[in-house]
């Protein structure tokens, strides 16, 4: 055997225990959920929340099709549980809000308490058992 062959050999078993590690490194960490951190202290005072209960907020956009589902979905909450408020953005209109929340696709859907902290955020259209299930311990 030639010492080329040999280094080839070497080589390529190397290559394949590095892989090897990677794979398992990757499986090992695939289906992870990593801990939620607390959404950080954004001033909202500017987005007509309430401050007497919470507030149902979702961006919308008039191209956006499915942010008429969410319209629904949100308008029938809010008729079934009266103390809650809801608040629709257009992100054309105020891309500053958008970017202040980092709503980067829509619809994006937010419930802040009275106090202006964020308790529930989705993207996509909600279900109103998930809406619902996030605001009573709000209303207790």
């Amino acid at each position: 055997m030639s010492s080329a062959f040999i280094t080839a050999t070497v080589a390529i078993a190397a290559a394949l225990g590095v892989a090897g590690v990677a794979g398992m490194w990757h499986n090992r960490r695939s289906g992870v959920l990593r801990g939620n951190a607390e959404p950080l202290e954004v001033d909202v005072s500017d987005l007509g929340l309430s401050r007497t209960g919470p507030t149902i907020v979702h961006f919308s956009a008039v191209w956006c099709g499915p942010c008429a589902g969410v319209r629904r979905v949100v308008n029938q909450v809010c008729t079934d549980i009266g103390e809650v408020a809801h608040v629709e953005i257009d992100m054309d209109a105020n891309p500053a809000a958008a970017r202040k929340l980092s709503v980067m696709s829509l619809p994006t859907t937010f419930i802040f308490d009275a106090e202006g902290r964020q308790r529930y955020r989705t993207a996509g259209v909600p279900k109103v058992a998930d809406l619902r299930s996030a605001l009573e311990p709000l209303l207790a």
